[in-house]
């Protein structure tokens, strides 16, 4: 149905109508510098946009330019980024800032093949910044986009096969307009964000539902078809908070998850995998074994449930009061840290929710 010029051409006329009326308003779209629109792309990775803007928003405020955030702290940076997940994309973006210094001299690179040499940019995320910021003619192609062109191609197999993402990225260069590129990629993905969702999409809301096959045929709950379901692999993990000292002098021991652990360069409380059926006597045996303390653990009724990638996790928590030996000469990464000190650090999810409720453990042993 975007068979010819002129249908192509109506299209994209009201789309960006459509968009100049409707597009939210969101702080990355204010002041379109490469730099801010690559850091925006980064966290709307597999995050919600409603999510994502406080982070930026703090973000921003801290490093306002590449260099700052290339000067930075990797732990600094990963603080920022706790509780937005997937933090391999933080490290990543550190990683860049410090290349974008070194190789391009503070400035970010505004060629597609620089920018796609980037740590943790591919092929979408470059078009996206070169196009949003600089309005290059360069397709993008994610999840909401997927959608929207699937729908209008009536794709009726997964768009994620190898031979239809082909397709789609062909079609997403071929209704690419001469000018205001960034502009109308912003509104593809805002009409798959707010309009044409996977679920009963806003089809008398949608400017172009006239151009959709899969809208004339009421085919929008079959297309697109539904990819492959994540397979989850439950997990039965313990947490042990080992603490020494009283009041305010109490310190409890945390240490930083190593290059190849979940977490990585995050801290967190020693954790380890429930593989004993006489649990607590386990967890002192791993305890011991791997930092060299002898400590009494005890059970507490605080469980919290989490997801992380493909696991789903039971954390079950424990306590364990004055401990004895050294730490182990090896544990470079391990500290005793107060409450206070604990506030600074990154830290996972679940053990950012230990923290907050250090307060509350009582000689019942409840959280």
């Amino acid at each position: 149905m975007l068979d010819t010029s002129n249908s192509r051409t109506t299209f994209r006329r009201r789309l960006l109508k459509w968009f100049d009326a409707n597009q939210r308003d969101l702080p990355w779209r204010k002041n379109r510098t490469p730099y801010r629109i690559w850091v925006s792309e980064i966290m709307l990775q597999q995050t919600q946009v409603a999510t994502v803007i406080d982070y930026y928003n703090r973000f921003m405020k801290q490093f306002p330019t590449v260099k700052k955030l290339a000067a930075a702290d990797q732990s600094e940076v990963l603080k920022l980024w706790e509780g937005l997940g997937y933090y391999r994309r933080a490290r990543q973006l550190h990683a860049a800032a410090q290349f974008v210094v070194e190789q391009h001299g503070g400035r970010f690179p505004t060629d597609f093949e620089s920018v796609l040499a980037l740590p943790g940019i591919g092929r979408y995320t470059a078009g996206a910044i070169l196009s949003i910021s600089l309005d290059q003619k360069l397709p993008i192609l994610e999840g909401n986009t997927i959608r929207v062109f699937a729908r209008l191609l009536a794709m009726k197999d997964d768009p994620r096969s190898s031979a239809n993402q082909k397709v789609l990225w062909q079609f997403s260069e071929s209704v690419l307009p001469r000018q205001r590129c960034g502009d109308f990629n912003q509104a593809l993905m805002e009409l798959g964000s707010e309009i044409c969702t996977p679920t009963k999409p806003a089809c008398d809301q949608c400017p172009i539902s006239n151009y959709c096959p899969t809208f004339v045929r009421g085919l929008q709950e079959q297309i697109p078809a539904s990819g492959k379901k994540t397979k989850y692999e439950d997990l039965h993990e313990a947490v042990i908070v080992v603490r020494k000292g009283q009041g305010a002098r109490t310190k409890f021991l945390v240490r930083q998850c190593g290059p190849d652990e979940r977490w990585s360069g995050l801290w967190d409380f020693p954790r380890y995998k429930v593989v004993d059926d006489d649990v607590e006597d386990d967890l002192s045996k791993q305890l011991k074994a791997q930092t060299g303390l002898t400590a009494n653990v005890v059970a507490t009724t605080k469980r919290i449930k989490h997801a992380v990638t493909k696991y789903r996790i039971t954390l079950d928590c424990y306590i364990a009061d004055s401990p004895t030996g050294r730490l182990k000469k090896n544990q470079t990464a391990t500290q005793w840290l107060t409450a206070d000190e604990l506030a600074d650090l990154p830290m996972s999810t679940s053990g950012r929710k230990i923290v907050n409720a250090l307060d509350k453990l009582d000689q019942k042993l409840l959280f």
